[in-house]
């Protein structure tokens, strides 16, 4: 465990947890949803998939500041949350994978929210 983990409060430990859920929860689905669920005939499965998965593996860089790699994959998420929205909304039948995606990308950037800790003044 990091010095960093060791010095978190019981409500930051939850919401780091919460938010690499969430991530893991992305990283899951993309597979998920290009590869099995609902494959595009028309685009190479592996460019479909290196597309998907690649942002959301660029965070593992910085995996060992945990809150600089949870942060920048809240940042990769505010794409996930756009493309789901638009999925969701000219696609009906990807509608389901896409608000999940959506509510995937939301639980990743309201944990980074609720993570924050607010400095007293002194």
């Amino acid at each position: 465990m990091s010095r960093d983990t060791l010095t978190l409060s019981p409500r930051q430990r939850r919401a780091r947890l919460t938010g690499y859920l969430g991530w893991l929860g992305l990283i899951a689905l993309q597979p998920i949803w290009h590869a099995w669920l609902a494959p595009d005939p028309h685009e190479p499965l592996s460019a479909v998939l290196i597309l998907a998965l690649l942002p959301l593996l660029l965070p593992l860089l910085a995996i060992r500041r945990p809150a600089r790699a949870l942060l920048w994959a809240g940042i990769v998420a505010l794409f996930y949350f756009s493309h789901g929205v638009a999925e969701a909304w000219s696609l009906p039948n990807e509608r389901m994978l896409a608000l999940a995606q959506v509510a995937l990308s939301l639980l990743l950037i309201f944990a980074l929210g609720a993570g924050v800790q607010r400095r007293r003044k002194a």
